[in-house]
């Protein structure tokens, strides 16, 4: 049983005011996330992501279809009985959330006195989160006193505190800048390596799926249009909105205004080569061609690591014979996807 199963859920939002119309946010959304996976879902503005993390820990209940968390049903459990698992599930946020008047020893501890745990063990587990985060020289300053890596740091500690399977962080990383984002998502990696917990990554950007994600689904105006793992999405997407995506980090096959700068640059044929999982294909292509008497020239693309495998798209201006160019096409098929651009 996953750990998280989200069957065929919709969610309607009624009208705000008298004369408009309901909002669909979700519609027919089906989901499941192994336990001690990173999942990331993503999506941007509007195509329901953050609606969908707040049914898993039931701050919004569905419209119609069902929301099991760590084997309960919380979907269709009563509010009075949503604090037990609400425990087992950390939130971290965008903005941080942190409470200003408060210390960061006093954000961390704070879930674990509503939780009635007793003193002498909060204080063993809140020394043990300032020690796991990097934040022991702050346990006594305020939030207006950290810089936004800290007080995410912190936020990612008070979401441990309880000891949850689950980790929900939504755009955690948005507000950041690139390095603080590195250090974070590095930080969450540990969170899933040493602690076990499975971690929901919300987010608009594919540089945070390919950095700590394992899984992904592609969310675009309320349904999943993709999922798969982070590999195979990133190496072959399949829906439009996936490759919207992963084109903003991917250089693959050229279009557009490329195509047309690289037709008026490069005579010959210009050829796009696919590799996935290792270099061997691509010595196949260069020798096949270099054979064949075939001249070429790398004019686009370029080689990627995900999941610390490899995947490539490779543009070659290609100049020859058309009947021998052909045939050494045929011939490079066998080991790489080949697709004549121009």
């Amino acid at each position: 049983m996953p750990i998280i199963r989200i069957t065929d859920v919709t969610k309607v939002f009624p009208p705000r005011s008298r004369g408009e119309a309901p909002a669909p946010a979700l519609d027919g959304v089906s989901l499941d996330v192994e336990k001690g996976d990173i999942f990331g879902i993503i999506g941007y503005s509007g195509a329901g992501k953050s609606t969908l993390v707040r049914l898993i820990n039931a701050l919004e209940k569905p419209t119609s279809g069902t929301v099991v968390v760590d084997g309960i049903e919380v979907s269709s459990l009563a509010e009075g009985k949503l604090g037990k698992v609400r425990l087992g599930i950390g939130m971290v946020f965008q903005q941080f959330n942190l409470f200003t008047s408060r210390t960061v020893w006093g954000n961390i501890e704070y879930p674990l006195r509503v939780a009635g745990v007793p003193k002498e063990q909060y204080q063993a587990r809140v020394s043990e989160l300032l020690h796991f985060v990097g934040l022991v020289d702050q346990a006594h300053a305020y939030p207006d006193q950290l810089s936004g890596g800290q007080k995410q740091r912190v936020g990612i500690a008070r979401a441990l505190a309880t000891s949850p399977a689950i980790l929900l962080a939504d755009e955690a990383t948005s507000a950041l800048d690139p390095e603080t984002t590195r250090e974070v998502l590095a930080l969450l990696k540990r969170v899933n390596e040493e602690f076990g917990v499975t971690i929901v990554v919300i987010t608009h950007e594919m540089e945070v799926i390919r950095s700590i994600a394992h899984k992904v689904a592609v969310m675009e105006n309320g349904r999943i249009v993709e999922r798969g793992d982070v590999f195979d999405i990133f190496s072959a997407p399949v829906a439009e909105a996936t490759k919207r995506f992963v084109s903003t980090i991917v250089t693959s096959v050229p279009d557009g205004v490329s195509l047309e700068a690289l037709r008026v640059r490069h005579p010959g044929r210009i050829v796009t080569f696919s590799f996935a999982d290792g270099s061997t294909s691509q010595s196949a292509v260069f020798l096949t061609l270099g054979a064949a008497g075939i001249g070429f020239e790398l004019v686009y693309g370029g080689i990627n690591e995900v999941q610390a495998r490899t995947f490539g798209h490779l543009t070659l201006a290609l100049t020859g014979d058309d009947a021998v160019v052909d045939a050494a096409l045929d011939e490079i098929r066998s080991v790489a996807e080949v697709t004549e651009v121009a």
